[in-house]
This record gives C-alpha cells, structure tokens and sequence, in this order.
C-alpha cells in the first residue's frame, strides 16, 4: 500500500505553544523555555489510520510573529491542512485565528481542513484564581463555536483543546487533522 504524504502547518500568533505541540507530538519531551521559531521547521511522522489508510505527516511550524509574515507564504504551498493554534490564557491569540486562516486559505488558494487547537489548558485553572488574568480565559465554549463558524462555511474543521506540557490531546489533535484531510479527499 502507498504511504500518503501530508503536509500540514501548525499556525498560530507567538509564544501559543506550536513548536511545544510538535515536539510533544514527536516524542521530543517538554521544554518550558520559549524560544521563538525563525521562519519555519519541520518533522515528519508516520501513523496508520483506521482502514488501513498509511500516511506521514509533514509538519511545517511556523514562525507566528508579524514579522516573519513575509517569509511564511511561501511554507503555505501544498499545506492539505493546518492546526491553527491559540493559548487557552491569551485571548488576544484566540482574536487572531481569522487572520491566521486568512493568511492560510490566501497562500494555499483553498480552504484546507482546520483543527482549531486551544492549548495550555494546564495554565487555565491557575488564572481563574486572579481577577486581572481571568480576563484573558478563552473558554472551551468559545473556541468550539468558532470552530462550528468554520464548519458551517464548508470547511472541514473541528475543536480540540490541548497541553503540550501534559501531553492532553497532542496525539489527538494531528490524528484528527488527518481525518480532516482524508474527509476533504486528500488521499491519493
């Protein structure tokens, strides 16, 4: 049976935990120390899929600060799908996602499957505490119906949250992206 490749990209404003996702995802471990991606980096895994469906992910993590804007079009090409990524304690992130699936679905010339992740859901019980940061929660309700926005527009898109810290969901996430991808027919 023939492997499919699908190319994915992980988006996102900075400091959301994209690169964390990755490597959470590929076996790398957690690092609580942020440093930022420099225009794009990339790994690829392989899995089985229910019915026999082979296939490797390539995972395109993008930079997520403005000024790398630029540089990031050009790793949009090809992308079958994207995991478009907020932190859970950063509202602000959360109120960027259209832009980033606009800068997504304007580079690859379609509108590829999205699986809309909030993550650092492990840091959320510790702002409900404080009256200042509780302001930027952005609720589980609140990112599914945004996800249910993108659905009913035609996308094949769904909603997860995640901690790339604990591991919640991480695998879940790019198995559902690759479900997403074959529902749209990206298999070949």
């Amino acid at each position: 049976m023939v492997t499919a490749l699908f190319k994915v990209v992980l988006m996102g404003d900075g400091s959301v935990g994209k690169t964390s996702l990755r490597r959470t995802y590929m076996g790398e471990g957690f690092r609580a120390s942020y440093h930022i991606t420099i225009g794009a980096d990339f790994a690829v895994k392989k899995l089985k899929l229910a019915g026999g469906h082979d296939v490797s992910i390539q995972i395109w993590d993008l930079a997520g600060q403005e000024h790398f804007k630029n540089v990031r079009s050009s790793f949009y090409m090809g992308a079958q799908g994207a995991l478009a990524v907020y932190s859970t304690v950063e509202r602000s992130s959360f109120e960027n996602l259209e832009n980033w699936l606009e800068e997504c679905w304007g580079n690859t010339g379609r509108k590829v499957p999205v699986v809309v992740i909030g993550n650092k859901i492990d840091l959320r019980e510790q702002f409900k505490d404080n009256e200042a940061m509780r302001q930027t929660i952005v609720t589980t309700e609140e990112g599914q119906a945004f996800a249910d926005k993108i659905t009913a527009s035609g996308v094949h898109a769904s909603f997860l949250e995640t901690s790339a810290k604990t591991g919640t969901n991480v695998e879940a996430a790019f198995l559902e992206l690759a479900i997403k991808i074959l529902e749209a027919g990206g298999m070949v």
